[in-house]
């Protein structure tokens, strides 16, 4: 990997960022199938192929309607317990419920406006966080 300072850059040259293309998180070395249980049996997502050079270093990869996550193995894993991605979902509380189906952890918190939300964790403590926008408030009845 080569670093760059702004002196190796081009003159400005317009440009976007986003959307995201994935978000990895670290699981433990030899997780594989726990993980297939979590990403794919009680989220759903399809488990997708890694190129053969990356899969050589385990882990697995998963996607969904939107998303793309990347499930690294490290030997020396720790979970993160405060960094986390920030999943969008439609119907928040079936997910919610389905969460704790499975014995998994939901932790409801009502402080990001506009969206209602909660936080869990995949099997291994890494923090997750699942959102929908909250509905629009019905507007108040006019003064007769």
């Amino acid at each position: 990997m080569t670093t760059r300072t702004a002196a190796d850059h081009a003159p400005a040259r317009a440009f976007t960022i986003g959307p995201l293309h994935h978000v990895q998180l670290s699981v433990p070395t030899g997780s594989e199938d726990r993980c297939r249980a979590y990403w794919s049996g009680v989220l759903g997502l399809s488990e997708i192929e890694k190129p053969p050079v990356l899969a050589a270093r385990g882990g697995c990869w998963f996607r969904g309607d939107g998303i793309e996550v990347h499930l690294g193995a490290e030997a020396d894993f720790v979970p993160a317990r405060r960094a986390h991605p920030g999943v969008l979902v439609t119907s928040l509380d079936a997910l919610a419920d389905r969460l704790l189906a499975h014995g998994l952890p939901v932790t409801w918190d009502d402080n990001l406006p506009g969206y209602r939300r909660f936080h869990s964790a995949d099997p291994f403590g890494n923090r997750l966080e699942f959102l929908e926008p909250a509905a629009p408030a019905a507007p108040a009845a006019a003064a007769a």
